[in-house]
């Protein structure tokens, strides 16, 4: 009697399905974390650039900034040259960007019911599983993006300031956070606070205090300090050059484009990972940023937060496109993904009080149909997209 006492105690704890969603992931993580025991993709870049920078105490990707390939050097000093040391932290930090994102989700306000479903379709989504697995800079970056959403979502603006900061070291696209957060601040109606300024204030100039310290734990030399504006201009530049015009990659797309055709991009046949939104989540993106909307109208903090998301670090991605012909590709929706499993959490969430509300009767249980439908195609699109299952595909 004791034992199953206990039991029911974990099942009925708050964070018992954050756990196990956790568990689950990190095994199949770690089970395939040599599979491929080769570089794919830009792991190629990145891994070389962290051998270099070990060897030589110089970086060769000098268009990115410099904190996500310190984690990729870290790992290589660690585990040694092997996949080990390539992935072992990124998947560390896609555990935590899942971490982040349910506790963000409960921030806002969100119900354990839509917060537990909508953390279960992120960790069950394959882009994301698939960057928390790769010696990439992306999860690296998204895992420090959501630490700042959770800060705002809980008023701490100068961490949030900081948390920016760490994600735009990581990559520049992450600069994205700072407009999420500012079209969030400036249509809450309620909890609007003039100490938000405080995080649009810390963030760049954190930016600029620790680039050149990061940059010195590369170099490891005090003579070779980097003036961080020229730093700064000099990662624009090469940034930008990259452009339509000038990159002939076959998987590069425009922003409108990845919402309107699916078309995955291949990082390796076998097993095959690949950059493709989960089918059951790709078909629902549009109808769920508009039921996002619906629910800011309604004066729901976690709508427009995820509307406001979505709005951010994608929609954004469509006026930079046209304006600067930047180059794109699919996995930048990337992150993204995080407002579509809250809107989506939030729908089903919904649908499925309206359920447990009515007595009977053939709406009720057509909605829960829906939802029970919805959770498995996710799952069934997992296993046929993830790299962990050996279902075929053409690319």
């Amino acid at each position: 009697m004791e034992i199953k006492k206990t039991l029911l105690r974990i099942y009925h704890w708050e964070h018992f399905w954050l756990c196990l969603l956790l568990a689950v992931t990190l095994a199949m993580h770690f089970v395939i974390i040599d599979n491929p025991s080769e570089l794919i993709l830009d792991e190629k870049h990145y891994v070389n650039d962290a051998l270099n920078i070990i060897e030589e105490h110089q970086t060769l990707r000098l268009e990115h900034p410099p904190l996500a390939k310190l984690f990729v050097v870290s790992g290589i000093r660690l585990f040694g040259d092997n996949p080990w040391g390539w992935r072992f932290f990124s998947v560390l930090f896609g555990t935590a960007s899942i971490v982040l994102f349910y506790f963000l989700c409960r921030r806002l306000g969100m119900s354990r019911t839509a917060t537990n479903i909508a953390t279960f379709l992120l960790a069950f989504e394959n882009m994301t599983f698939v960057h928390a697995g790769v010696a990439m800079l992306d999860v690296y970056f998204y895992t420090f993006m959501l630490a700042s959403f959770l800060l705002y979502a809980s008023r701490k603006y100068i961490a949030s300031g900081v948390a920016v900061a760490l994600s735009v070291l990581a990559k520049l696209n992450a600069v994205l956070a700072l407009p999420t957060m500012l079209i969030h601040w400036l249509f809450d109606r309620q909890g609007r606070s003039r100490w938000f300024v405080l995080t649009v204030v810390i963030a760049p100039a954190a930016f600029i205090l620790l680039m050149p310290l990061f940059d010195l734990a590369i170099v490891q030399s005090t003579t070779a300090l980097v003036d961080p504006i020229a730093r700064i201009k000099s990662m624009l530049s090469l940034s930008g050059s990259l452009t339509f015009a000038n990159v002939t990659h076959p998987c590069a797309s425009r922003p409108w484009e990845w919402l309107i055709f699916y078309r995955p991009m291949g990082y390796y046949t076998s097993p095959h990972y690949s950059a493709s939104i989960s089918y059951s989540l790709w078909a629902l993106i549009i109808p769920t940023f508009a039921y996002l909307v619906y629910k800011t109208v309604k004066g729901s903090n976690a709508g427009l937060f995820g509307a406001s998301w979505f709005a951010g670090t994608y929609l954004l991605w469509i006026p930079i496109s046209l304006i600067t012909n930047r180059v794109s590709y699919i996995y930048y929706f990337y992150p993204t993904i995080g407002a579509v499993c809250l809107g989506l959490g939030l729908g089903l969430a919904e649908l499925l009080g309206i359920f447990k509300k009515r007595k009977a009767g053939k709406l009720k249980w057509t909605l829960l149909g829906i939802v029970v439908f919805i959770l498995l195609a996710h799952l069934v699109s997992f296993v046929i997209l993830s790299p962990v299952f050996p279902v075929y595909r053409s690319w």
